[in-house]
């Protein structure tokens, strides 16, 4: 089965992010620390994303999600960086002001298609 992209868009007011560098560094007794990056993949992101609509919207994301249950990879494109993998092991359940939804989850990022980083 080919990887899914998810499409839907966040509500940017809500959207944050962390990119964390992975570096192995061998600290000496004067003060002095080498640094040098680990691994081929040593920059990973992850989202913390709000999306807002309608029910069908709302509804709509959570299957997605649901039927990637945690493990499988998808693509998603941050702002100001190219489309990458990504899994999503944690979302909210949504709330609802009026006929509007709100729902919140975390995009973290995975180098492997099959499983999770």
């Amino acid at each position: 089965m080919p990887i899914q992209t998810f499409t839907w868009a966040p509500a940017v007011s809500g959207l944050s992010g962390t990119a964390t560098l992975k570096v192995r560094k061998a600290k000496f007794g004067d003060g002095y620390a080498q640094r040098a990056a680990d691994g081929l993949n040593n920059r990973s992101s992850s989202y913390n994303l709000t999306f807002i609509g309608d029910a069908a919207k709302i509804g709509a994301i959570m299957d997605f999600l649901d039927a990637r249950a945690g493990a499988e990879a998808f693509y998603w494109t941050p702002l100001l960086r190219p489309q990458a993998l990504f899994t999503c092991e944690t979302y909210s359940e949504p709330t609802k002001d009026g006929d509007v939804y709100t729902m919140t989850a975390t995009f973290d990022q995975t180098f492997d298609a099959t499983t999770t980083s």
